[in-house]
């Protein structure tokens, strides 16, 4: 007989038990009343089914409660879980085992679980309760917010925490001027030391954030109908304020625990043992509401997720797992930066022998340190600005490091990868987000005989959460691989055996047009997937002016291109889009400042000067684009191609211009080479930057193509990158006129289009070719004695590209076909395949107001499944590159490449998700 479960709260943690109990088929069966397995009712205080507290602050940037919304369709219907919105639990009778709710429901329970979570602390000072007082916890909290904020001009954080710089980032989005105010000496001081928090806090000042630390509110002045108008300070200081954001920490909700008599902490929370059981034997507490078996109150959703865990485990029937603790490593992005910190990064230097290795760059807004224990043993650290190498260290905490400690620190100046995933044991925790070892890896790699990411995704959920763990992933794959003796495929992917290299010299020499005339020819069957058709759609943009074919998105090539190239546009995590226009140099007109801010204004986009000089709009909706173009190409722009594998932008210092030290004139050496190389589609991304003395202000040897000015010309570095591993370049020559200048970075470009791997940055071509030095000492042979006798070749070659140029946004602004994309299909129309192009989807709105993703192959068959992406919440499935996996159709997402059954909208990768299957004759 089934038994009765009632959870009191749904939350993101007390939904992650009802997922673990039907993981493990401990729900009853709707559809055998007379089964097994608990019947589950759900008390929750909110009127929203769980949504995505992590993300909360993308509800102000345009996510709505559909996006966030945890519960997959069908879930709750098809395990009979009764979920009653806004009917919160109000008593509990532990002798008669019952709960009351807030409508006077009386529910029997055989077991309880506890997960109300907690509330946020608003200190006891005056005003505090006025009028644009808010507290930051709720998508309600985000509705009122956003509401009193349109006749707001300032605001202030209280509590510079994890929460309180998110709120501060809030702020800022909504176009406030921002405080925050921080009572310790620190910005988040449970996270950083002293040396990260100065790097923070120069980062958020420099975006125009005011911080305040070392003091705290003292109250909250209003004018005469009650609405805050300041904050005073601790210091006397009095901030202006229209809105005052109270995150100043959290505490949890015991309540109905103390109520009914269960033991609570001393400093709350709901005590529970290893199986996260209360002093009640049939009440359990997760979450933040709970004290665990070692005393502490988890704010942090990974512990809460691992208590459901522990919970649904004992609930079943096994009992096998515990929590004791938990890891409170963080990796997040606040306000822009970058911060993580892991292990115990704060004992003091000497104590017990502990070392500390720090680097720090305050001209980036970077620092790293690393602790050792005496014999070597990572202890923790924090790295903040650039936290690329968290995947590596995290697995390693408490472990000797697989080589020096500089290596994770240091910038890198031979392009190497870093060590550590291959050498960690089987216990270590390689993805957090589902607790998944090492270990466990190895097993599904050897018992399912994967050979790529993707299936490790689908065997262990590892790589499916926040993907930080990818890289370790991959090292932890290829080492499992090579010690098996499997040689790991050559080849692009199941589809074409060539490498990126061989598919550029097939389609240069072969004179192939299309990627369908290369399939026939050189593949091995199928339609293709998201990994090769944007390999060969950037192979034919490079040698469009050679094959006479056009623009990227004329006829066929369409199909091919990834979301961004498609629409010419970031795509951004709420499937909106950033446009970024060309400002070669940086060099930039009033007029043009003017233009784009009214762009801006006109369209309600977020704007953000980059960090290669340019200026950004974020949040621009797909049938916005072509609207955005237009009135910037009034203004003189063009597309500055910060969406493809192509020339970003060549970064300048003022130089002899303006700058007393200046030796060469770098902004006009800037402008000429952006311009050259503008549109220039290449193996990955690359950058350049010219610096006008050597006191290298442009930071040009951080770049794929530096020139510094020199009393007697230029210096050419190459090779240079930041990122994962950053790069010194090398000195590829010096000394060189403008012309010996522009001839030698033809050549090596065109030496790079050649012969680069798919997404391999310079330096690790650099590094491939021979090492920093053999390399170097290769490509010097090749492009400056010219020992292949391909010099003149490659130079003619890179004429023909600046000769054929043209601008991406006008060309589709010119082609009716290409703008009819950028709009949404009739789906009756869709679904008889009319407008749809082979390979290539279409949004469709549906009659309830959702959206249809839309497909056609090449045979002409037409497939709809839903638009929405079930990881990202956005509406983008119909952007995705459609194609094969073993003979099946597919769609990959353009988020994070997740592949989906076409026929079923089974996740090909994570078989729990799917996507509703659209009937075509809806």
């Amino acid at each position: 007989m089934a038994q009765t479960l009632v959870v009191i709260g749904h939350g993101m943690v007390g939904h992650r038990l009802l997922e673990a109990l039907a993981e493990r088929d401990a729900l009853a069966d709707p559809a055998r009343p007379g089964g097994g397995g608990w019947r589950v009712t759900v008390l929750a205080e909110e009127e929203r089914p769980a949504y995505d507290r992590v993300h909360l602050s993308a509800a102000f940037t345009g996510s709505s409660d559909e996006d966030l919304c945890l519960v997959r369709d069908g879930f709750l219907e098809r395990h009979g879980i009764d979920l009653r919105l806004g009917d919160p639990a109000e008593l509990i009778d532990p002798a008669a085992r019952t709960v009351t709710s807030r409508s006077g429901a009386v529910l029997r329970y055989d077991a309880l679980v506890l997960a109300t979570g907690s509330y946020p602390f608003v200190p006891p000072i005056e005003g505090a309760d006025a009028s644009g007082c808010f507290t930051y916890r709720t998508l309600d909290d985000v509705e009122a917010l956003t509401a009193y904020a349109r006749r707001a001009r300032s605001g202030v954080v209280v509590g510079g925490g994890l929460l309180g710089l998110e709120a501060a980032g809030a702020l800022r989005t909504l176009g406030l001027t921002t405080h925050v105010v921080e009572s310790a000496p620190r910005l988040m001081p449970l996270q950083v030391d002293d040396g990260g928090a100065a790097a923070l806090r120069a980062t958020i000042e420099s975006m125009g954030v005011a911080v305040h630390t070392g003091v705290g509110a003292a109250g909250v002045g209003t004018d005469g109908d009650g609405r805050a108008t300041l904050l005073r300070l601790t210091s006397g200081e009095e901030i202006s304020a229209d809105v005052v954001v109270f995150s100043a920490g959290v505490r949890p909700r015991d309540g109905l625990a103390r109520a009914c008599g269960l033991a609570v902490g001393d400093r709350g929370g709901v005590a529970v043992d290893a199986h996260c059981r209360t002093s009640d034997p049939y009440v359990y507490a997760v979450g933040e509401c709970a004290q665990s078996a070692d005393g502490k109150v988890y704010g942090l959703v990974a512990p809460g997720y691992q208590m459901a865990e522990t919970v649904a485990e004992a609930l079943a029937g096994a009992g096998g797992l515990t929590f004791t603790g938990a890891d409170t490593s963080t990796k997040l992005k606040l306000l822009g930066a970058d911060v993580a910190s892991f292990g115990d990064p704060f004992a003091p230097e000497g104590r017990d022998g502990a070392l500390s290795v720090v680097f720090s760059d305050a001209r980036e807004g970077v620092y790293k340190k690393l602790l050792l224990g005496p014999d070597g043993a990572l202890l923790g650290g924090i790295l903040v600005g650039d936290a690329q190498a968290y995947g590596s260290l995290k697995p390693h905490a408490g472990r000797l490091l697989p080589g020096p400690a500089e290596a994770f620190v240091l910038p890198s100046t031979g392009g190497a990868d870093l060590p550590g995933a291959d050498a960690l044991p089987d216990d270590a925790v390689v993805c957090s987000c589902h607790n998944v070892t090492k270990g466990r890896v190895r097993d599904a790699v050897a018992a399912q005989a994967l050979t790529d990411i993707g299936g490790v995704k689908k065997c262990t959920k590892a790589g499916t959460g926040c993907g930080g763990c990818l890289g370790t992933l991959q090292a932890v794959l290829d080492a499992e691989l090579s010690a098996r003796g499997v040689e790991k495929p050559r080849g692009l992917c199941e589809h074409f055996a060539l490498t990126r290299a061989e598919i550029y010299e097939t389609v240069r020499t072969e004179g192939v047009r299309s990627f369908g005339e290369l399939l026939e020819a050189h593949g091995t069957g199928g339609e293709g997937c998201a990994v090769c058709k944007p390999v060969v759609a950037n192979v034919l943009g490079t040698l469009a002016p050679d094959l006479g074919i056009g623009h990227i998105l004329t006829g066929g090539q369409a199909a091919l291109q990834d979301s961004n190239d498609l629409y010419l546009a970031n795509l951004q995590k709420d499937g909106t889009y950033s446009v970024v226009p060309r400002v070669a140099g940086g060099e930039i007109t009033a007029e043009q400042v003017i233009a784009l801010g009214e762009a801006a204004r006109d369209h309600g986009l977020y704007t953000k000067i980059t960090g290669a000089q340019r200026i950004g709009l974020f949040g621009v909706r797909r049938e916005q684009l072509p609207d955005i173009w237009r009135r910037l190409g009034a203004a003189g722009f063009e597309s500055g191609q910060a969406y493809g594998k192509s020339l970003r932008a060549v970064k300048s210092c003022v130089g002899a211009r303006f700058c007393r030290f200046g030796q060469g004139d770098s902004i006009r050496l800037a402008i000429d080479l952006e311009l050259r190389y503008r549109g220039l589609r290449t193996p990955h991304k690359f950058k350049g930057g010219v610096s006008g003395c050597l006191r290298e202000c442009a930071e040009a040897r951080g770049k794929d193509i530096g020139v510094i000015a020199t009393a007697h010309g230029w210096n050419l570095y190459v090779g240079g990158n930041g990122g994962a591993t950053p790069r010194h370049a090398d000195l590829l020559a010096s000394d060189l006129t403008t012309g010996e200048l522009l001839s030698l970075v033809d050549r090596f470009l065109m030496y790079y289009v050649r012969t680069g791997e798919r997404l391999e940055r310079t330096a690790a071509w650099i590094e491939r070719l021979g090492g920093a030095g053999a390399g170097l000492d290769h490509l010097r042979a090749v492009l400056i004695e010219d020992s292949l006798g391909i010099c003149a070749e490659l130079e003619a070659q890179m004429e023909r590209h600046v000769a054929a140029y043209e601008d991406e946004w006008r060309a589709v602004l010119e082609d009716p076909a290409a703008l009819e994309r950028f709009g949404t299909a009739d789906f009756g129309a869709a679904a008889r395949g009319d407008g749809l192009e082979p390979g290539r989807g279409r949004a469709a709105r549906l009659a309830d107001g959702s959206e249809a993703a839309v497909f056609k192959d090449r045979a002409g068959r037409v497939y709809a499944v839903g638009n929405r992406d079930p990881f990202s919440g956005a509406d983008v499935i119909a952007d995705g590159i459609m194609g094969s996996r073993d003979g099946v159709p597919v769609v990959a997402s353009p988020m994070h490449k997740q592949v989906f059954d076409l026929r079923t909208g089974s996740c090909l990768d994570d078989p729990e998700v799917s996507l509703p299957v659209v009937p075509l004759g809806r």
